[in-house]
């Protein structure tokens, strides 16, 4: 990842439930572009983006977030592994996809941005 100090001091600026919702938002970007055979270097530099957010992020995370953050990081590194292979077979590529729409929804949920804030088209709660 290119000019990675200056990305890191702008994403360490948010709070912690917007860099959640951040790598919510990169992992539901690798589901979309792991559907085309043509967005392999997409998902592969969201890859490693999500896996610098993990790093930045996870030490300020409750403990129980931290430890969900760091398995998702191991996850993507496994992806890493054999990626040309892996990418190559549709099969692998759906599963990855799958995977990071998962993690997605996951991470969003641990972010507390969905409570706060509501779905769109979701009812709220009467107060």
């Amino acid at each position: 990842m290119r000019d990675i100090v200056p990305r890191r001091e702008r994403y360490m600026r948010d709070d912690l439930a917007i860099r959640l919702g951040g790598l919510a938002a990169n992992l539901r970007r690798m589901r979309s572009f792991a559907a085309l055979v043509g967005g392999e270097d997409a998902v592969a530099s969201l890859v490693e983006e999500s896996k610098y957010f993990i790093e930045w992020t996870a030490s300020d995370a409750p403990v129980d977030t931290a430890a969900q953050l760091v398995h998702l990081q191991v996850g993507l590194a496994r992806w890493q592994l054999n990626w040309a292979q892996r990418w190559s077979d549709s099969s692998q590529r759906q599963q990855l996809g799958e995977q990071a729409l998962a993690w997605s929804e996951r991470v969003l949920r641990l972010s507390g941005l969905l409570a706060s804030h509501g779905v769109p088209g979701e009812r709220r709660p009467e107060p």
